[in-house]
């Protein structure tokens, strides 16, 4: 016979929404449990964010070398780069981030972290092992993984590469084609072709790295085919040729030796038994809820994180999280409001998207303003002086709506963006804030002027305010 434990609330998944969700619930009590089947380290911490950027930084370092003569310092050409050790070195800063994941996630699950397979089995019951756990509420926080056709699975074994596996290889392969260009595989493929090896990108998509804008496309696209071959809107096929492998179709079939998959990741709800709660699911198993309290339907059970595929990014999961713990313990779920939306890629040049993206403005009448870095200051000094900043606001207002781009500097320039459009600020605002010289954010009031020229009225804006008789004097 099962045995029955009572607790508050279950938490199944102790990836980052889960570590948040529970971090909001320790606050209020003590009564609940964290499942997690292992290993623990977050995905993050363990095969996405951090050591993906510990390859690109090794990466572009190597890659710098080539600007060396250009600027003056002899010996660049020189420079050697042994694969094997670079791996090695990726996975022990991996292994650095994902070992301090793991520490903190049994230090704040403690005696409530429990290792194994969960199930539930109604809106209130969830069973590990021969233990049920009775519920008033259910977090699940499983995360999501990459697709993998089983087929290709079977047939390309360890040739086939994931964002799952890469890290653990001692060593590569001289020539990998990379299927689906978001930000993993752009990330990854430019880091790839800056090593050394041979790569071939491949999108079905016209559009990379989650843009919508096709000028900022274009660029993107102009920079990146300078570094690896990439073709875009066309079938990410492979088979097997030989000993080989043959990636993409016809004129743009390419012979490799290793493929990495990047085409987009599946809700770890598998054998979870979310059938058992009694709603319609979809295709892939995902129950209908709401993503300003994460509540599945009316149920007391909440979904957060990569799994329920809304957000799938590291800070939207910790909201997620924050979302679900706060109304796990509610008399009534509540609807909290979401941050400006900011994606970043961080490929050379970075790729950002903030607040709504220009397919989802086509039925406003919108200011567009555009700065090429071709010739911006702060970027040829450095040697980076390509690609595209495009700002969206709304003609009537002045209100700042969104933005894509392509360019140096862009992880920057989106926080400042992202901060601006959650604050509901204005071209005329922005533009009368201080600018220094010479750095690149000098772009983004290049492009505020160039969109201030398209508005309306009221919301033609000045360099600088009117102020009152007696005006504040600025500090110094």
């Amino acid at each position: 016979m099962n045995k029955r434990i009572r607790v508050k609330v279950v938490i199944i998944g102790a990836g980052s929404a889960g570590i948040s969700a529970m971090r909001q619930i320790s606050r209020q009590t003590d009564d609940f449990i964290i499942i997690d089947k292992g290993p623990l380290g977050t995905t993050c911490a363990s095969v996405g964010c951090m050591p993906s950027k510990a390859l690109i930084h090794i990466a572009r370092q190597f890659y710098e070398r080539k600007q060396f003569a250009d600027a003056g310092i002899r010996g660049g050409e020189n420079l050697s780069l042994d694969l094997p050790a670079v791996l090695a070195h990726v996975r022990a800063k991996r292994d650095i981030f994902s070992g301090s994941m793991e520490k903190l996630t049994r230090k704040l699950g403690g005696s409530k972290l429990i290792i194994g397979q969960a199930r539930v089995l109604d809106p209130h019951s969830v069973q590990v092992d021969d233990i049920i756990y009775e519920a008033d509420a259910i977090i699940i926080a499983t995360g999501a993984s990459p697709v993998i056709p089983a087929e290709w699975r079977r047939d390309f074994g360890e040739r086939l590469l994931t964002s799952d596996t890469i890290f653990e290889q001692t060593r590569l392969a001289s020539r990998i084609a990379v299927l689906g260009l978001g930000p993993i595989g752009l990330e990854l493929g430019q880091a790839l072709a800056r090593l050394g090896i041979e790569v071939t990108g491949y999108s079905s998509r016209p559009m990379i790295g989650g843009l919508t804008d096709p000028e900022v496309n274009h660029a993107a696209l102009d920079s990146l085919r300078k570094e690896f071959t990439i073709h875009t809107g066309v079938r990410a096929a492979v088979k097997l040729d030989g000993d080989s492998l043959l990636a993409g179709e016809g004129a743009n079939a390419a012979e490799v030796d290793q493929v990495l998959l990047s085409t987009g990741t599946r809700p770890n709800l598998r054998n979870l038994g979310m059938e058992n709660l009694g709603v319609e699911l979809d295709d892939q198993g995902m129950p209908p809820f709401d993503p300003l309290t994460m509540q599945v339907g009316e149920l007391p059970v909440y979904i957060a994180g990569d799994v329920n595929g809304h957000r799938p990014i590291l800070h939207e999961a910790l909201d997620d999280g924050f979302i679900a713990g706060r109304n796990a313990l509610a008399a009534k779920a509540q609807h909290y409001c979401r941050r400006t939306s900011l994606k970043i890629v961080f490929s050379d040049p970075q790729i950002i998207a903030v607040g709504h993206p220009l397919s989802a403005l086509e039925e406003r009448e919108i200011a567009i303003g555009s700065v090429d870095f071709a010739d911006q200051s702060r970027a040829m000094i450095e040697g980076s002086n390509r690609g595209l900043l495009r700002v969206y606001a709304d003609t009537s207002s002045g209100v700042l709506l969104g933005a894509e781009a392509a360019c140096p500097g862009a992880e920057h320039f989106g926080h400042l963006l992202a901060w601006a459009m959650q604050r509901k600020l204005t071209v005329a605002q922005l533009l009368q804030l201080p600018f220094y010289h010479p750095v690149e954010e000098e772009a983004i009031r290049t492009a505020l002027r160039d969109a201030a020229k398209q508005l309306h009225g009221t919301a033609i804006p000045s360099d600088l305010a009117l102020c009152g008789s007696a005006p504040e004097q600025p500090l110094h």
